[in-house]
């Protein structure tokens, strides 16, 4: 039931089932608008997802320039400053100014230890972490559209082969399988005896992370597709010949891009995670390549916990802010995608 109502700016606005609807002004700029427009229209309504991809926003800019952030700062995450500046740090390794050696000169201190510099070892860290998890993100992706529109849309013993792989995969222990996994990637391409280049662990996580990260993905996609086939504008581009292939492209594909965009702000945070645990359990990325996870694993060292409890501050509170960002722009992304949602 409707009845009409006055605004407070002097217009007229409608009661839909005892909600206030948008003024006829409003309606009328909504006209024509394409449903990613809305989408934009609704997300920049949203202030969390506003500054929650602000934040993202940041914390990708900050890897991608952190090569010209190192330059302006003067240092680097390779100098063993323990070596070459002796005096900053006494016979135990540990930083002789309080809070780790937190300094004008070092502003986020000094590693126990080797005596890396913290802020470089940082944003080089946030550099590493999120190149591999974006690829992982994007082959995963990939992955997930291949497989689960096929099995999707195409049917019959398709779908049931690749939902038979799905449910094998999903069987798996994910966290036993990435720690048993890795060495024995990494020495496919090195024999054990050799020292590992780092291109080749970056390689070996993707992989690892890859091989049982697609399967949720497509199993939505899957289940999209299955409703899309049955629907009329479907039927009417086979009656009108249209191929297989051109379908999926056209018409499913343009379908599912708001559970494809939802899911992956939801499954990059994840791989970064997942990809700084393998690290922090010394089976990813090691040093002197700086990554998070294994910032975290020297930070758990008896060295660090008794003497510089500070080490684990910058890199702990950089990671939360940004999976509880990155998490929070997922569920407004979710939101002004979904035209049901009251916010």
């Amino acid at each position: 039931m409707t009845s009409p109502i006055d605004t407070a700016s002097g217009g007229t606005s409608v009661l839909i089932d005892g909600e206030p609807g948008p003024r006829p002004s409003e309606a009328v700029k909504l006209e024509g608008r394409s449903p990613g427009q809305l989408m934009w229209i609704r997300f920049k309504r949203d202030r969390t997802g506003v500054i929650s991809a602000y934040v993202v926003g940041f914390y990708f800019l900050i890897g991608l320039l952190a090569p010209l952030v190192s330059k302006l700062y003067g240092k680097n995450p390779y100098t063993v400053y323990a070596d070459e500046r002796p005096d900053l740090f006494d016979s135990a390794g540990v930083p002789v100014q309080p809070n780790g050696g937190i300094s004008s000169e070092f502003w986020f201190g000094l590693e126990p230890g080797n005596g890396y510099d913290v802020f470089t070892k940082l944003i080089y860290g946030i550099r590493t972490s999120l190149m591999i998890s974006i690829a992982v993100t994007l082959v995963v992706v990939v992955t997930g559209i291949l497989l689960g529109v096929a099995a999707g849309y195409i049917g019959g013993k398709t779908d049931f082969a690749i939902g038979r792989v799905i449910d094998f995969l999903l069987a798996f222990p994910a966290q036993l399988f990435f720690i048993a996994s890795m060495p024995v990637v990494v020495s496919l391409f090195v024999s054990p005896r050799d020292e590992t280049p780092t291109y080749v662990r970056v390689v070996a996580l993707i992989l690892v992370q890859w091989f049982l990260g697609w399967m949720s993905l497509a199993r939505i996609l899957r289940g999209t597709s299955l409703t899309l086939r049955e629907r009329e504008f479907i039927e009417a581009a086979k009656v009108s010949g249209a191929s297989p292939w051109r379908i999926i492209r056209k018409e499913i594909l343009p379908n599912v891009v708001t559970p494809l965009l939802v899911q992956s702000t939801y499954l990059l945070p994840s791989f970064v995670t997942a990809e700084a645990g393998l690290s922090y359990l010394g089976v990813g990325i090691v040093e002197p390549t700086p990554d998070w996870g294994q910032m975290f694993s020297k930070a758990s060292t008896e060295l660090v916990m008794q003497n510089d409890i500070t080490y684990m501050f910058f890199p702990g509170i950089s990671m939360i802010i940004f999976i509880v960002a990155f998490n929070l722009l997922g569920d407004s992304v979710r939101d002004a995608f979904d035209p049901k949602t009251a916010r």
